[in-house]
């Protein structure tokens, strides 16, 4: 099976998808965060719940589900050609399962808390925010730690053939 071209654009596209992961990642963690710990309990529940609806939207989908879609179809283009595993990518697609596997495990349920306690008026919203604010940082600070070391390894990969 020829794979050049085909594989390459596969990599690139992997590459691409997950540098964009780790930046909006990366955004969140020394901007978005930092910017909302400065703000009232109120308006935090408020802006992360218009946060958590806003970013679910199909070009955010398309490299949030493409990147690890991505790499592991470069593996699979290399397993068929005969070429065997190449370290790095595998490397990558480890880290972008990993950081997905974060994603759901762990953010998406505190953002479901975040978005069921914010709709009732009566909510302790100052309580909210504890229970929210910081395991959600802990586990967004880990998953941008493997998104960016995935993107690491696609970038080193695409440099080292």
């Amino acid at each position: 099976m020829a794979t050049g071209p085909f594989r390459d654009v596969l990599m690139v596209l992997a590459t691409v998808s997950t540098g964009l992961v780790a930046g909006l990642f990366y955004a969140y963690a020394c901007s978005v965060m930092l910017a909302l710990r400065r703000v009232g309990d109120e308006t935090f529940v408020d802006v992360m719940r218009r946060i958590n609806t806003a970013i679910q939207n199909g070009w955010f989908a398309l490299s949030f589900v493409g990147a690890p879609l991505l790499t592991l179809a470069v593996l699979v283009v290399d397993a068929l050609a005969g070429r065997g595993v190449q370290a790095l990518v595998a490397v990558a697609g480890a880290a972008d399962l990993f950081w997905l596997g974060v994603t759901v495990r762990s953010n998406i349920p505190l953002n479901a808390m975040l978005e069921r306690a914010g709709r009732d008026r009566h909510t302790d919203v100052a309580g909210v925010r504890i229970r929210f604010e910081q395991p959600w940082n802990r586990w967004h600070l880990v998953r941008t730690v493997a998104a960016v070391a995935a993107f690491a390894a696609l970038c080193c990969a695409l440099a080292w053939r």
